[in-house]
């Protein structure tokens, strides 16, 4: 047997243990109950994703604490928690937050905050987005980091914060004299205030600076590149959540389609929900391919197109997503449009997330610049 058959054979069983464990601990009642609160996440359920599972640390290398693993494995997991629209703080805290330590090359700081961060004790996110600007639109960024003896005090206001109300670590971007640079920021001494959101089950929140004490991660100046690759590993990881979520939105369509009768046969019987059927079905294989592929290049530097493969995943895997899960509320008729039916929570996650770490327009001028349709910027 191949060494390619090998690995889909251990990504296969990882994903029939992620599913097993959220069929139980992410139903949609438990959804619903979750994102009514203002943790918008189940603490005993981080525990076990934690210590049962050891999916919080899935990509901490081994040295820090965590399991080691590489983009295929966390896209496995992405794609199951995206089918139950898992409330909780993995993409913030899981994957953009190790992420970024570990890309800023800082060994003593990754030291000191992975371990934490692997085993779930610590909760971290990423703050970067200000007032209406793209998170990518690093021009934007307007929060100052001014040196303080041995540390930096931070002025300014991050807006749309992943699980900013309950992390205990802000990594946060800020100017100084040498440009954009990542600190480490302890919550007590910012101010968080909830925001309302679009998806109920993804918490978002605006952290204002006030002179709070921060420490420099990494080299002065040098975020900019971390931050994108961090972004990028983040964009890999939300494109396969969103497959995931996808293929759930086709499931339930087709079920649907066979069980509801119209005109004395199921309406799966008609044309035009045939036609629906089928352009989803084609619309999630063609995302989860580009999902895949994205995770699979990701593991693989030498090729240089890691960040057009991210692109790639997070521009197609949005729109597959959002158009998924609108079709999936019009084969359902009146019931899909009423708050105690789950299509509307999934049309909600799709189009935040669409937005979430880069816009399908920046994605895809992004594409077009680097395959030489249009001059870089």
């Amino acid at each position: 047997m191949s060494a390619v058959s090998d690995r889909n054979d251990g990504h296969e069983e990882l994903r029939k243990a992620v599913r097993a464990f959220l069929k139980n601990a992410s139903p949609s009642s438990e959804v619903r109950r979750l994102m009514a609160t203002a943790e918008g996440y189940d603490p005993e359920v981080w525990r076990r994703l934690a210590d049962e599972l050891g999916l919080v640390g899935l990509i901490v290398p081994e040295r820090f604490g965590g399991a080691g693993a590489g983009a295929a494995e966390l896209a496995v997991v992405m794609a199951e928690m995206g089918r139950t629209l898992l409330c909780s703080p993995y993409l913030s805290s899981a994957v953009l937050a190790p992420a970024v330590l570990l890309e800023s090359g800082d060994e003593a700081a990754c030291a000191a905050l992975l371990p934490g961060i692997a085993d779930g004790s610590a909760l971290a996110t990423l703050a970067v987005a200000e007032d209406n600007a793209d998170i990518r639109d690093f021009d934007a960024i307007r929060t100052t980091a001014r040196a303080d003896g041995d540390r930096h005090l931070l002025h300014g206001t991050k807006e749309r914060v992943s699980d900013g109300c309950t992390a205990g670590l802000l990594l946060t971007v800020a100017r100084t004299d040498k440009g954009l640079s990542l600190f480490a920021a302890e919550p007590e001494g910012a101010e968080r205030e909830p925001l309302p959101a679009l998806d109920p089950t993804r918490k978002l929140a605006r952290v204002g600076f006030d002179g709070t004490p921060a420490r420099l991660i990494g080299a002065e100046g040098a975020a900019a590149a971390v931050l994108g690759r961090a972004l990028d590993l983040g964009t890999v990881a939300l494109a396969a959540e969103q497959t995931g979520g996808a293929e759930r939105c086709l499931e339930l369509s087709v079920e649907y389609a066979k069980t509801r009768e119209q005109f004395g046969r199921p309406i799966g019987a008609f044309q035009a929900i045939k036609h629906k059927c089928a352009e989803l079905l084609h619309e999630v294989e063609s995302a989860k391919a580009a999902a895949q592929d994205a995770a699979r290049l990701w593991s693989d530097p030498t090729t240089g197109e890691q960040g057009l493969a991210a692109s790639v995943a997070g521009a197609y895997c949005s729109e597959a997503y959002v158009h998924a899960a609108a079709e999936t509320i019009q084969i359902h008729g009146g019931i899909g449009f009423t708050w105690e039916h789950d299509a509307h929570l999934y049309l909600r996650r799709a189009r935040s997330s669409a937005l979430l770490l880069g816009s399908t327009s920046w994605h895809l001028e992004r594409v077009a610049e680097d395959i030489g349709l249009v001059p870089s910027a």
